[in-house]
């Protein structure tokens, strides 16, 4: 049994070794190349923003270096077990070239990951390629025992230190390739291991963005902490001074209705006729009351019919686009229809549009949605058109608003939240 188990761990190692050492040389032959171009391409890229023409071409090259590194943070996840954080700023979707490009480079995370290319296109290399070399080393040994020595004749063949010359001299390469093999079977998948640990060491964010972020995140938590006590208060008023009322008045009515439907049969008709129209408007009040808590339709039926709903009762022609192949978090799904519906609120009341268009999609990891109007244009975040509410709305789940308003328009509110759909 014992035997066995030694066996099974044995060969569990073995593949261990091989697959360690098949990983490292795709890695090393494929990522080199690719490392060396995100870094002269972003040099040069860089390089021509006083001219212009960097301030199109950077975010694009930019972009492209956080899909190699976010790449690399998979492969060292699914391959190495270790776990790199990512922590790129947003940059809101409809921002114009000069606004990406500055908001990119000012981006922490992006110095991180240009200062990480050219530590990938060296250690990075080599460390990624040791692996393969532990595993095939080895096998020179045993090939220059079985006779490789000879197409050697005129010099001495040095592997490692042993000079090889003969038959007796190639064995003793065969003797040394046998040592270093038993030392790839037992570090191998170690060697491999410190490529991914380097990696992270050079790509992990600071203590002070991890501070920065946890800032934010406090910040963020206390808007929604303080936007659940408004939105409770606003209930409370809405039950106090709505339904409830009518509910009480209603009551009175059928109290009095007792007295009265022997004496005054028809004022008590009156009176109860009063109270059914009391019953039908609290009701709609109450209704009214749910929907603004959570809508029906967007219980039911998710985001994008939620947001056909509330584009139908709107007095404006609007016209509404759903890519969502599945279904986001109740409480994302829930602060992308109210702001919606707030950022619908604003262009009706203020633009003067005689049109609207929304957008909505996943994509990245991001659900995206973007509300245009052809109205007077001006909207600005916090210039009381209510964005500054939304803009803490959407913080509170790693959100961005982006708004472009020029005089007489048009204008566009994209709004930016990630989270993954089911």
């Amino acid at each position: 049994m014992n035997t066995n188990t030694k066996g099974d761990g044995g060969g569990s190692r073995a593949r261990g070794m091989l697959r360690a050492a098949g990983r490292g040389f795709v890695l090393a032959v494929v990522s080199l190349p690719l490392a060396v171009l995100c870094f002269t391409l972003t040099a040069v890229s860089i390089a021509l923003i006083p001219i212009g023409v960097g301030i199109v071409t950077t975010p694009y090259v930019l972009t492209g270096v956080r899909m190699f590194a976010n790449w690399r943070r998979v492969l060292a996840a699914e391959w190495g077990g270790v776990r790199i954080p990512s922590a790129y700023r947003p940059i809101p979707e409809g921002a114009n070239p000069w606004t990406r490009t500055f908001a990119m480079l000012r981006d922490p995370a992006t110095w991180r990951d240009l200062r990480w290319l050219p530590v990938d296109m060296t250690a990075g290399f080599l460390t990624a390629l040791l692996p393969a070399v532990l595993v095939l080393y080895p096998l020179e040994g045993f090939a220059l025992a079985f006779g490789l020595w000879r197409v050697y004749d005129d010099a001495p063949y040095w592997y490692g230190f042993v000079p090889v010359s003969d038959q007796t001299s190639a064995l003793g390469a065969a003797a040394l390739g046998a040592v270093l093999l038993v030392v790839a079977h037992r570090y191998t998948v170690s060697a491999f291991q410190a490529h991914f640990r380097l990696t992270r060491a050079v790509l992990t964010p600071s203590q002070a963005e991890l501070a920065e972020r946890v800032r934010v995140l406090t910040e963020t938590r206390r808007d929604a902490v303080d936007t659940s006590a408004s939105e409770l208060r606003r209930i409370e008023r809405d039950l106090h001074d709505g339904a409830q009322a009518r509910l009480v008045a209603m009551g009175m009515d059928l109290g009095t209705v007792e007295m009265l439907v022997d004496k005054d049969p028809e004022q008590a008709k009156q009176l109860l006729a009063q109270a059914r129209r009391s019953s039908a408007d609290a009701l709609a009040e109450l209704r009214d009351l749910v929907r603004g808590i959570h809508p029906p339709v967007l219980a039911e039926r998710g985001l994008g019919d939620a947001v056909r709903a509330l584009a139908l009762r709107l007095p404006t022609p609007s016209e509404v686009t759903v890519e969502l192949p599945g279904r986001t978090d109740a409480p994302v799904e829930s602060a992308a229809y109210f702001a919606v519906s707030e950022v619908l609120t604003n262009a009706v009341k203020h633009s003067g549009a005689d049109r609207v268009w929304v957008d909505l999609h996943h994509a990245d990891g991001h659900l995206r949605i973007s509300v245009t109007d052809n109205g007077k244009g001006g909207a600005a975040i916090g210039a009381g058109s209510g964005l500054a509410g939304v803009e803490r709305r959407l913080g509170t789940f790693d959100g961005v608003l982006a708004v472009s308003s020029p005089a007489g328009g048009p204008t566009m509110v994209t709004m930016e939240i990630p989270c993954v759909l089911s």
